[in-house]
C-alpha cells in the first residue's frame, strides 16, 4: 500500500479514525429547492454536472477537433477462429497538432445479430491484452509486452459470453506524467498564447474520458456493433475516468468501475487510504487545477462521489472492490454508490438498501450493483464473470 510523501497527511487505514461528515444532497437543487419528481432531475443533473467539471475534473474546453478513424488491420478469423479483430487509428488534428489513439476491437465471429461490447482504455498498449501476434505493437514497444496484462482482460470469456471488446491505451490520449500538458490531447485545444488548460478545464481524466466518447462514436459507425449496449468499463485510475465518461456521455448503455478509490467511487469525505490531498499532491493532472484548492478542506468541496454515480441514473452502474485494497477505500467505494440510490429510486430502478457492507463474493444486482472479493487492487476473472452477469441481467 503507498505510504504518505512529503507534505502530505498521514495515510488512514483505521476506520474508527474516520470523522463525522455530512453529504451533499443530490436531491437538493443549488438554491435549496428539493428536487420532488423525476421530471426535475435533469435540471439538477445539469447543476450537479457543471459542479464536478469547475471543482473535480475540468470543462473540455471551446474548440473545434477534426477526427478521422482509418481502418489499418482487419481479420475475420482472429484468434482461431473465434473472433472478429479490427484495429483502427483515431486522429484528431487542430491548432497544427495531431494526436493519434489506435483502437482494438475484438467480437464474436459467429454472432447472429449486432453484438453488445465492453469498451475501456489500458494501460500497457493494446498489445498487452492479449498475446494474438496481429495486435499493432506500439513504437518502442518489446515483444515481451504481448500479453502482459491479459489477467485483466479475458478476451476469450468476453466473446464466448457473446460479447465484443473494445479497447485503447490511455496514454495514447494523453501520457500519465504530470508534463505540464504538454503532450497527447491538450495542446490541440489551447487558444493563441496557451500553454496549459485553464484551473477549470479538464486534467488527464477528463482527456481520457473524452477518448472513451471518440471511441464510441466510431462503434456507432460499425453495422455489427450493438451500439445502444456499450458498457464503459475501468479499473483504477481508469475506473474514475470510466465513472466521468458514464456521467458526461448518456450514449454509454451502462458504467462499470473498478477499485476506482478517491477521485472514483469512494467518498471524498471520508479521507481513508487514497484522499484529495494525497491524489493532488501525487497525480496533479488527474483533476483540474481548481481541485487542488479542496486539499485541506475537503468539506467545502461542493460535490462528493455519490453524486458522480448519481449521474449516471437511471442506466445501470457497477462498482467493485477488493477487501486488500484499503488504498481504494472499499467501504467508501461502496458508500458512494449506496449514496447514489435516492436518484435511481426517485427514477424507478432499485438501488442498493442497505448501508451495511455485503460479504465477500456476495455481489448485489440492482440497476447500482456492487462487489467486494478478496484479494487486491486488480481486475481479475472473477470481477469480470459479476460484470458479464449484471450486463446481461439489464441490457439483455
Amino acid at each position: 500500500m503507498p505510504e504518505a510523501g512529503a507534505h502530505e497527511e498521514p495515510v488512514n487505514y483505521d476506520e474508527s479514525q474516520v470523522g463525522e461528515y455530512s453529504l451533499p444532497d443530490p436531491l437538493v437543487f443549488n438554491d435549496g429547492r428539493a428536487v420532488r419528481s423525476a421530471a426535475e432531475w435533469p435540471a439538477r443533473r445539469a447543476e450537479i454536472l457543471r459542479l464536478f467539471e469547475e471543482h473535480v475534473y475540468g470543462a473540455v474546453p471551446p474548440g473545434a477537433v477534426e477526427t478521422r478513424f482509418a481502418l489499418i488491420e482487419e481479420d475475420g478469423r482472429a484468434l482461431d477462429g473465434l473472433a472478429l479483430r479490427r484495429q483502427v487509428r483515431a486522429t484528431f488534428s487542430a491548432n497544427g497538432l495531431t494526436c493519434a489513439m489506435d483502437l482494438l476491437l475484438y467480437l464474436p465471429a459467429r454472432a447472429a445479430g449486432r453484438v453488445p461490447l465492453f469498451l475501456g482504455l489500458n494501460f500497457g498498449g493494446n498489445q498487452s491484452v492479449h498475446s494474438d501476434p496481429a495486435i499493432l505493437l506500439p513504437a518502442g514497444a518489446p515483444e515481451s509486452s504481448r500479453g502482459a496484462g491479459a489477467s485483466r482482460w479475458p478476451v476469450e470469456q468476453i466473446l464466448a459470453r457473446g460479447f465484443g471488446l473494445a479497447t485503447a491505451c490511455y496514454n495514447d490520449i494523453d501520457p500519465d506524467v504530470d508534463d505540464g500538458f504538454q503532450n497527447g490531447l491538450h495542446p490541440l485545444f489551447y487558444r493563441p498564447g496557451q500553454t496549459r488548460p485553464l484551473a477549470g478545464e479538464w486534467g488527464s481524466i477528463g482527456a481520457w474520458a473524452w477518448g472513451l466518447s471518440r471511441a464510441l462514436d466510431y462503434l456507432q459507425s460499425v453495422p455489427a456493433v450493438d451500439a445502444a449496449r456499450v458498457a464503459v468499463i475501468g479499473h483504477s485510475r481508469l475506473g474514475k475516468t470510466a465513472l466521468w465518461a458514464g456521467a458526461r456521455d448518456e450514449r454509454f448503455a451502462l458504467v462499470i468501475s473498478n477499485n476506482s478509490g478517491c477521485g472514483g467511487a469512494a467518498l471524498s469525505r471520508r479521507r481513508f487510504g487514497e484522499t484529495v490531498p494525497s491524489m493532488n499532491q501525487r497525480f496533479p493532472h488527474w483533476p483540474c487545477a481548481n481541485f487542488q484548492q479542496y486539499s485541506q478542506r475537503v468539506h467545502a468541496l461542493p460535490v462528493d462521489q455519490h453524486e458522480l454515480i448519481a449521474l449516471v441514473a437511471p442506466r445501470p452502474v457497477y462498482v467493485a472492490s477488493a477487501a486488500e485494497d484499503l488504498w481504494a477505500d472499499p467501504r467508501g467505494e461502496y458508500l458512494g454508490a449506496y449514496h447514489a440510490g435516492p436518484v435511481y429510486r426517485l427514477l424507478g430502478r432499485p438501488a442498493l438498501q442497505s448501508a451495511e457492507m455485503p460479504g465477500l463474493e456476495q455481489p448485489q444486482i440492482t440497476a447500482v450493483g456492487y462487489h467486494i472479493r478478496p484479494g487486491k487492487h486488480d481486475i481479475t476473472a472473477y470481477d469480470w464473470q459479476r460484470y458479464m452477469d449484471f450486463f446481461e441481467r439489464w441490457l439483455a
